[in-house]
């Protein structure tokens, strides 16, 4: 396998998280330009945060769809898994966003100051169907990429951007409305507006090879398969999301509470994007990992990516790129803007290993050993929550505090998937030990 190869195939998975990381600076960048930027940023901030804690189960149905939909019976199978989701977490978004359930996350256990809080439940109230859109789009990209057609998911993306951008553009210039309302109502708009171009670009593969009369020679797959191979998965994405609530707790209780509140999503923003290359690679490396004579490219080109990245975030950094961006781009104030600016430093080995763990990631679920996956983000989470509480017992910075516990806790992760790959999977121990001969 060429390296080529694999940079064709992986270009679309990238281009589309890269347009999709896009949409929140958007957004973020519209309400800066609105009365009352700060207290809206930080609403839309855990707004965006709880939203996407709660789709967290389904987060990972990219990799069951991409690894398990192999024939009409299968898709029928995850299809219906997925509506199961769909239904369960738009019931816990009507509980949060509806019932005084609300006080206590946002209030009580977030510790949100009053005046942000207030514009926080309005977001959550139109987010509402959120997850259900995420779950069915995420479902079906997945059996794009298996099928050998990543572009369509840039497509995708891409009238996700036009659509959630065109709103907030709109109602920005076009009504009065509360910049949370603007910033809320574009991403609600730009997931339909996905999920539908999803629904239709996967017709010629019903048409085709997902037909009922499709010829098949995979074994059969059953609910109870799915479920358990889903799972680990599905503990994985809600430990990695629950990350953005556990730093905003954070934010929320160091110094300068609302200015951090504010600060954070733009740099989460700046992150995201700068881990849209890492975000992009556990379904090539599945897609693409056919035996073992595919191990050692595929290695190869993830260590290439992620020095790559490493260069690209710390010329962003340490360039007058950062300042355009934040006081240009999200013309953010001048409070705001240099603690985000002077906290990039303490962010910069996070994108590249990051990208060092989702290879690791993509070569064990492709492996079938998601449980692996699933303990490496206990490994995660448990570093992250004993730097934070260091942090907030020592008083530290916010930001630069949770740049430490992010970047200690993916280090401590890859150590964890290295070693689990290097035990569970035998054609990978080989293939390593090869290498280092």
């Amino acid at each position: 396998m060429k390296q080529r190869e694999i940079f064709w195939f992986w270009l679309p998975l990238f281009a589309s998280w890269l347009l999709m990381t896009a949409e929140g600076p958007i957004v973020s960048a519209s309400i800066n330009r609105l009365p009352n930027e700060v207290i809206m940023l930080a609403a839309q901030g855990i707004v965006v945060s709880l939203s996407v804690t709660i789709e967290s189960p389904i987060i990972n149905l990219l990799a069951t769809s991409t690894a398990l939909v192999k024939d009409r019976a299968s898709f029928l199978l995850v299809r219906r898994f997925t509506v199961h989701w769909m239904v369960l977490l738009t019931a816990v978004s009507i509980a949060i966003a509806f019932t005084p359930l609300f006080d206590l996350i946002v209030r009580t256990w977030l510790g949100t100051p009053d005046d942000v809080a207030t514009w926080v439940r309005p977001g959550m109230q139109i987010m509402t169907l959120w997850s259900a859109a995420i779950a069915w789009r995420r479902f079906l990209q997945g059996v794009l990429i298996h099928f050998n057609q990543p572009r369509k998911m840039a497509w995708g993306t891409a009238v996700r951007l036009l659509t959630s951008g065109g709103t907030v553009i709109g109602l920005s210039l076009l009504t009065d409305l509360p910049g949370v309302v603007n910033g809320t109502t574009a991403l609600m708009a730009g997931v339909v507006a996905e999920a539908i171009y999803a629904t239709i670009a996967i017709r010629p593969l019903l048409q085709n090879e997902l037909s009922e009369t499709a010829v098949s020679d995979e074994d059969s797959l059953t609910y109870q398969d799915l479920f358990w191979f889903h799972l680990p998965l599905a503990g994985t994405a809600v430990m990695v999301l629950l990350v953005q609530p556990l730093v905003t707790f954070s934010l929320a209780r160091l110094d300068r509470p609302t200015q951090s509140l504010a600060a954070w999503p733009v740099v989460f923003q700046i992150m995201l994007m700068a881990r849209a290359a890492a975000l992009a690679l556990p379904e090539a490396v599945i897609a693409l990992t056919k035996g073992p004579n595919s191990y050692a490219p595929i290695r190869r080109f993830s260590l290439t990516l992620a020095a790559v990245v490493g260069l690209a975030v710390t010329l962003f950094a340490f360039s007058p790129l950062a300042r355009l961006y934040l006081f240009g781009v999200q013309d953010m104030t001048s409070e705001v803007g240099t603690l985000a600016q002077s906290s990039l430093i303490y962010f910069l080995f996070f994108p590249t290993l990051t990208v060092i763990g989702m290879w690791l990631r993509g070569v064990l679920i492709n492996g079938r050993k998601t449980t692996a996956v699933n303990v490496a983000m206990v490994v995660n989470m448990t570093v992250t929550v004993i730097v934070l509480v260091i942090g907030l017992a020592k008083q530290w910075p916010g930001l630069p505090t949770a740049a430490v516990a992010l970047t200690l806790a993916v280090l401590a992760e890859i150590i964890y998937l290295a070693w689990r790959a290097q035990h569970d999977l035998p054609l990978f121990a080989t293939k390593m030990a090869t290498r280092s001969i």
